[in-house]
């Protein structure tokens, strides 16, 4: 399984292609913003996506959906606690800036344990809420998609609509139970890994 990150949008949001390199089937992550990077990537390895994934609703992560739904008319996928960021772009997802894209329908709603098949990849949904609602993060063997929820030495903001510490620290503890050796790739910023997170992270440690 390939997973390639590209630097997308105002606020350096890391967009995330995965793919099976096998088959040339892949998915996006958070495509907060068109990238002409991405499109030539996709070109030049003769990749097709199968499924545009949100790891939450904030206008970061989600405002290229138009672009690359119109682009490639694939699935959208996301949870259902999160979908008004997309249904309704004045809502307090948008976090007071003016959102790019235009009301569109996510596909499926994921549901944490929910398994995406592409390829022959699999990424398994674990529901994570604190930074939003709705948060998620995607793992398979040795990988974890985070989004906001966790980051290098940081965990997501929970100061605006929807977020709760207590909870996204529920969430952290969840997902440090994975193997140490995950390579934690996350919504922005540096790749981590989850042994390296459970004893520095300073906001969140694993109980001992």
């Amino acid at each position: 399984m390939l997973v390639k990150k590209f630097n997308v949008g105002d606020l350096g949001t890391n967009c995330y292609l995965v793919a099976d390199e096998t088959t040339k089937e892949c998915i996006l992550i958070d495509t907060g913003d068109a990238s002409s990077l991405l499109d030539n990537y996709i070109e030049e390895q003769g990749l097709t996506v199968k499924y545009i994934i949100f790891t939450h609703g904030h206008f970061d992560h989600v405002d290229g959906v138009n672009y690359y739904y119109d682009k490639f008319g694939c699935e959208i996928l996301m949870h259902s606690a999160d979908a008004v960021a997309l249904t309704d772009v004045n809502s307090a997802y948008s976090l007071g800036y003016s959102s790019r894209s235009t009301p569109v329908n996510p596909s499926k709603f994921l549901c944490d344990g929910d398994i995406i098949k592409f390829g022959k990849c699999e990424l398994k949904v674990i529901h994570t809420p604190g930074h939003t609602l709705g948060g998620i993060c995607l793992y398979s063997d040795g990988v974890l998609i985070s989004g906001d929820t966790l980051f290098y030495r940081s965990i997501g903001r929970t100061d605006f609509w929807g977020g709760k510490f207590e909870t996204l620290q529920q969430s952290i503890l969840k997902i440090y139970k994975l193997p140490d050796n995950t390579v934690v790739y996350p919504g922005h910023g540096d790749c981590t890994t989850i042994g390296d997170e459970k004893f520095n992270n300073p906001f969140v440690r694993e109980m001992q």
